[in-house]
């Protein structure tokens, strides 16, 4: 199915062979006849005159290749090497003839077909090498024929995100916190890492003979899953030796105890009494201040004061939420053009057997559990296409590198790293440009955006200002 991250639907899928498949011509007795609304049957008659001189020429070229005991390489005699691979050959030429014929014939009449051809039940079985004529029949799945247009006269919501002062200042102390930097405290605060020696004690609270002893241990009490042990280290002075309990405080927790005392999480449960920790360090993150230092760090030389910073925080949220303002926007122009261009008639049983076909590894059940969604986005798919062509929307590699790079720099944003050198963005962009279905992804992304922009001008926005929260509800 098909998701906002540009996953492809099991239908389009193959829907789109249609637009990219090339071939030489070859000249074939082909008849297409519709066979109602949305479905037709495609018959191909393919002759000697048409494969001959290709199977000669393929045999001619094997020859030239071929080795067998007795012969020179490349003197085998024609009429052996025509014996022992004729009917191969002979095969092979048909089936790039047939697969030339078949999906040139389409693209020149402009069938605008839905997955892809299907062998019919018409079918007969074809002997390859007794026959010289061969009939191969196939049904095909038809887009149903409609049209789509907007105008000023329609009218679609556009939600104007507001960037509250609260948001900015979120945003500003979360890039405060990652540049950011630890320091020594002598006495224990919320969120404080520990670092000392934790020892097993007996139920005396005294050192066990023979216990554990953790040299060089760390503790966040701020993370314990219990609120009782978390108290003791409240307002813990360096150099305290404190006793609470590990298994207690992580609610016995294997994962987290096992780390804790460097065992294997099997030997944990040998371990459920108190331990006494000396604090030997306490460490606490420190904020970065708001100085030159850290803006220039963040944002770039042209940042100077806290004023600055503020604005350009607001900048990327705003960057941010238009995005996501332009994002809702094509949800709902998809729903505006949907219920406009009303129920579409589809193939249904033939596009289920195209999906089985094209999903042979997925379970059973697969067609039945997805063939609805499918059917949706392969409607959003067909109306989408009338728009893109309608607006002109061209997709160039300019585009596409240009969408890798902002995807690029998105993602170290989120990490709030936002003052990323061009070079290496070019770079992180030029290795996603690598992956085939990034790069696949990347364009249907542009479509979009382009999209987006174009129908922004041809629709008549109705803005609505909301908050971020309650745009989120949305969602």
């Amino acid at each position: 199915m098909l998701h906002r991250a540009g996953a492809r639907n099991a239908l389009l899928q193959a829907y789109l062979i249609k637009n990219y498949y090339t071939n030489e011509k070859a000249n074939m007795n082909i008849q297409f006849e519709k066979v109602g609304n949305v479905s037709g049957e495609l018959t191909l008659q393919i002759e000697k005159a048409d494969y001959e001189a290709k199977v000669n020429k393929s045999l001619k070229e094997l020859g030239r290749k071929a080795q067998m005991p007795g012969f020179r390489p490349g003197k085998v005699p024609a009429g052996l090497v025509k014996k022992m691979y004729g009917t191969q050959v002979k095969a092979d030429e048909m089936n790039k003839l047939l697969q030339d014929s078949l999906f040139n014939y389409i693209k020149e009449n402009n069938i605008n077909m839905l997955g892809e051809p299907l062998p019919s039940e018409k079918q007969t079985t074809q002997d390859i090498e007794a026959q010289e004529v061969f009939t191969f029949v196939f049904d095909i799945a038809l887009a149903p024929e409609f049209s789509i247009a907007l105008s000023n006269e329609d009218t679609v919501d556009y939600y104007d995100i507001e960037a509250s002062d609260e948001m900015i200042t979120k945003q500003l102390d979360a890039l405060r916190q990652q540049a950011g930097h630890p320091e020594e405290a002598d006495t224990y605060a919320d969120r404080d890492i520990l670092r000392g020696t934790l020892a097993e004690l007996n139920g005396e609270g005294q050192p066990l003979e023979g216990g554990m002893v953790v040299e060089n241990a760390s503790l966040m009490p701020s993370f314990f899953k219990n609120d009782d042990q978390k108290k003791v280290f409240e307002g813990a002075q360096k150099n305290a030796v404190l006793t609470f309990n590990p298994n207690a405080a992580y609610n016995g927790n294997e994962t987290e105890l096992a780390s804790l005392l460097k065992i294997e999480k099997d030997a944990v449960k040998e371990h459920t009494g108190d331990f006494s920790f000396e604090i030997h360090e306490i460490s606490r993150f420190v904020p970065a201040e708001l100085n030159e230092e850290f803006f220039s760090k963040v944002f770039g030389e042209e940042v100077k004061t806290e004023e600055d910073a503020r604005a350009k925080v607001k900048e990327n949220i705003q960057l941010v939420q238009q995005n996501d303002s332009d994002y809702k926007f094509l949800l709902d122009v998809r729903a505006y053009a949907e219920q406009k261009v009303g129920e579409l008639e589809f193939p249904k049983d033939l596009l289920k057997k195209i999906m089985k076909a094209n999903n042979t590894d997925k379970p059973e059940t697969y067609v039945e559990e997805n063939f609805d969604k499918s059917i949706e986005e392969l409607k959003w798919h067909l109306i989408k296409e009338q728009l893109v062509a309608a607006n002109d929307i061209k997709v160039d590699d300019k585009d596409v590198k240009a969408a890798a790079i902002q995807a690029t720099r998105y993602q170290f944003a989120q990490y709030g790293l936002n003052n990323i050198p061009d070079e290496y963005l070019e770079n992180y962009a030029q290795e996603m440009l690598k992956k085939r279905d990034q790069v696949q992804g990347l364009i249907e992304r542009c479509i979009e955006q382009k999209l987006t922009a174009a129908l922004k001008n041809v629709v008549t926005l109705n803005h609505k200002a909301i908050s971020a929260d309650d745009f989120a509800k949305m969602f």
